[in-house]
C-alpha cells in the first residue's frame, strides 16, 4: 500500500455563477445584415489595434495603460465601445497567457519523460510508475533529437514567457492556417475570407445595471425590439434619435425567456454579442449575465437519500443508483453518445445524454450524483505513450470539462447536486471487487458498470471493496454465501439468522401438499412405516439403574 498515492476527499462542486442564453435574429432586412456587416468590421479593427497595444505593454500593463487605450479608442467610437474592446482584448492576452503556461509545462513534462527514458539500456522493462528504455537504437536516436528540438523549443517558449510576450491572432490561429490548406478544408477562397472576417469583427458589449434595461450599447427591450448605438464615424446610418439604430427583427429567449424577462425590466446588467453564422447565414445573438452562487449543499444533506455513480467514457456514460449504504440497487444504466462530427453536434449530443441522467435521477428521488474530477493535462503527451497513439486520441476525445461545465449547470436548474471524487483506481478496485459477483446470467456487468459503483461508493465514504465474509464456520447461511449486507443501525444484524421451516431454497410450492397426497408410490412401503412412533424415553441414570434392578430382583 505504500506506492499508492493519498487520495483527496470528495466535495460538492460549486454552482454556476453565470448564464448565456442564444437565439436567433430572424426577419432581417437588407439594410439591417448590411449596418451590422459595417459596425463589425470597423469595430473589430479597432479590437485589433486594441490587442496589438495590449500584447505590446506586456507585463508593464497597468491602469494607466489601461485608461491611455480607451482614451485613444474613444472618439473612433464611444465611451461605453472603448470600454468593452480594451476589456475583450485584455481577456484574450489573458487567456493566451495562461495557454503559454500550459504549453511550457507540458514541454517540461515531455523533456523529463524523454530524459528518463534515454538514460535507460535499450529494451528495459518499465514500471507503473516510470516507463522502461526505447526497443531499438534507431527509436532512441530518433528520441535523441526530439529531445533537443523539444529543448530549444521550451528555451524559446520560457524566454516568451519571461519578457511577456504571446502568441495570438484574433479570429483563431486554426482558422488562419486553414487559408494554406483550403482544399483538405473543402472551402473556396471566398467562402474562407467570408468566415474569416466574421470572426474577426467585434458586435459585443457588457451590461451595466441601473441603465434602460441593463445595456446601453446594444439594448434589447422587453418586446424583443434590437437597437445598436452606432460608433460615432457611423452615426450617419442612425434610424433612431441618439445615434441608434433599431433591427426589424424581434427576438425572444425561449430557454430562461422569464428570468431574462426579470431582469430586463428591472434594469439590471445584461451582457449581449451578436455574431454571424457564414455556413448558415444566420445571425445569432447570445445573452449572458452573472448570477449569485447557490448556496453550497452540505455533503451529508446532499448524500441523505443515496447516490448516482456516473463513469464517463469515450462513447456513453455508465450509471447505477446506490443507497444510503454504498449498495447496488437496480441494473445500470448507460446513457450513449457520438463524439464524432463538428463541434456543434457533439455538444448536442453530450447535452442529450446528460438530459436523461439528470430526468432518471429525478426520477429515482437521488438528489446527488458523483463524478470524477478528472483532468488528463499530462496524460496526452507523446513522451509518455508513446506508440499508443489510438490510447492518446482516446484521452484526448473525452470531453471532461465540456462535461463538467454541462453537468454543473444542468443539475444546478433541476436542482440536484454533483459530488466530484478522487478518480484514483476507481476502474481497477470497481473491477476488482464488483464486477464479478455483479453478474450473472441475465446480468452482464461490464468494467465501466462497475467504476460507477466505485465512484459512488467513495462520493459516500465507503470504502471501494466489498465487505468480507464471515469464517466459513460463522455464517448464518450454514457454509452458504452471506451477500445481505444489514445496516450498521440495523436491530439484531450479529444474531444468526432463524432456520425457517422448509427445503434449503426456502421457497416451497404452493400445491407441495396436494402433491404428496395424489403422488403415486414407486417403491413398496414398508408395513412398520404405518405404526405410530413412540420418542424413547430419556437416559437413565446411575442411581435409576439401581433401583430398578432391586425392585426386579
Amino acid at each position: 500500500m505504500g506506492g499508492l498515492r493519498e487520495l483527496a476527499a470528495p466535495c460538492v462542486a460549486p454552482g454556476p455563477s453565470g448564464v448565456a442564453l442564444r437565439t436567433r435574429l430572424k426577419q432581417l432586412s437588407a439594410a439591417d445584415e448590411e449596418v451590422l456587416r459595417w459596425v463589425g468590421a470597423h469595430l473589430g479593427t479597432l479590437a485589433g489595434r486594441g490587442l496589438k497595444a495590449r500584447c505590446h505593454d506586456g507585463l508593464e500593463h497597468d491602469a494607466g495603460a489601461w485608461a491611455v487605450r480607451k482614451r485613444e479608442l474613444t472618439p473612433l467610437s464611444s465611451a461605453r465601445w472603448a470600454g468593452a474592446i480594451t476589456k475583450a482584448t485584455h481577456e484574450q492576452w489573458a487567456l493566451a497567457r495562461r495557454c503559454a503556461l500550459a504549453h511550457l509545462q507540458n514541454l517540461e513534462s515531455g523533456i523529463r519523460t524523454l530524459r528518463h527514458r534515454l538514460a535507460l539500456p535499450l529494451g528495459s522493462r518499465g514500471s507503473k510508475q516510470a516507463p522502461g528504455g526505447y526497443r531499438s537504437r534507431r527509436e532512441w536516436h530518433a528520441k535523441a533529437r526530439r529531445l533537443r528540438m523539444l529543448e530549444d523549443r521550451l528555451a524559446r517558449e520560457r524566454a516568451d514567457w519571461q519578457a511577456g510576450r504571446v502568441h495570438v491572432v484574433r479570429g483563431g490561429k486554426r482558422l488562419a492556417r486553414m487559408r494554406h490548406h483550403l482544399a483538405a478544408a473543402r472551402l473556396t477562397e471566398v467562402q474562407w475570407r467570408a468566415r474569416w472576417e466574421a470572426a474577426r469583427w467585434f458586435l459585443q458589449a457588457d451590461g451595466e445595471s441601473g441603465k434602460r434595461y441593463g445595456n446601453e450599447t446594444i439594448r434589447i427591450a422587453p418586446d424583443g425590439q434590437v437597437s445598436i448605438r452606432l460608433p460615432a464615424p457611423l452615426s450617419g446610418l442612425a434610424n433612431a434619435p441618439h445615434g441608434r439604430y433599431v433591427l426589424a427583427a424581434k427576438v425572444g429567449f425561449a430557454h430562461r425567456g422569464a428570468e431574462w424577462a426579470d431582469r430586463v425590466a428591472a434594469n439590471r446588467a445584461v451582457a449581449y454579442r451578436i455574431h454571424h453564422d457564414t455556413a448558415r447565414g444566420r445571425w445569432y445573438v447570445t445573452a449572458s449575465w452573472h448570477r449569485p452562487a447557490s448556496p453550497a449543499v452540505p455533503l451529508a444533506a446532499a448524500l441523505a437519500h443515496g447516490v448516482i455513480g456516473v463513469d464517463l467514457n469515450a462513447d456513453h456514460l455508465a450509471a447505477w443508483r446506490l443507497d444510503v449504504h454504498g449498495n447496488p440497487t437496480g441494473s445500470p444504466r448507460r446513457f450513449c453518445y457520438d463524439l464524432t462530427g463538428t463541434a456543434d453536434h457533439r455538444d448536442a449530443q453530450l447535452r442529450h445524454a446528460l438530459t436523461r441522467l439528470l430526468h432518471w435521477a429525478r426520477t429515482c428521488g437521488v438528489k446527488a450524483i458523483a463524478v470524477e474530477d478528472l483532468d488528463f493535462t499530462t496524460e496526452k503527451t507523446r513522451e509518455k505513450h508513446g506508440r499508443n497513439r489510438r490510447f492518446r486520441q482516446l484521452v484526448s476525445g473525452l470531453p471532461t470539462g465540456r462535461l463538467r461545465a454541462r453537468l454543473v449547470s444542468m443539475a444546478d436548474a433541476m436542482g440536484l447536486t454533483v459530488v466530484a471524487v478522487d478518480p484514483a483506481y476507481t476502474s481497477k478496485w470497481g473491477a476488482q471487487h464488483w464486477q464479478k459477483p455483479l453478474t450473472s446470467k441475465n446480468r452482464k456487468t461490464t468494467r465501466h458498470d462497475a467504476a460507477s459503483i466505485a465512484i459512488g461508493r467513495r462520493a459516500q465514504g465507503y470504502r471501494l471493496r466489498r465487505r468480507t465474509a464471515p469464517p466459513r464456520t460463522h455464517r448464518s447461511d450454514g457454509c452458504g454465501h452471506r451477500t445481505v449486507q444489514a445496516a450498521p443501525e440495523a436491530p439484531g444484524r450479529e444474531e444468526v439468522r432463524r432456520r425457517l421451516p422448509g427445503p434449503r431454497t426456502r421457497a416451497v410450492p404452493p400445491d407441495a401438499e396436494r402433491t404428496r397426497a395424489t403422488r403415486t408410490p414407486t417403491t413398496v412401503r414398508d408395513v412398520r412405516s404405518d405404526q405410530e412412533w413412540v420418542p424413547d424415553s430419556l437416559p437413565l441414570t446411575d442411581q435409576e439403574r439401581f433401583e430398578a434392578r432391586r425392585r426386579t430382583s
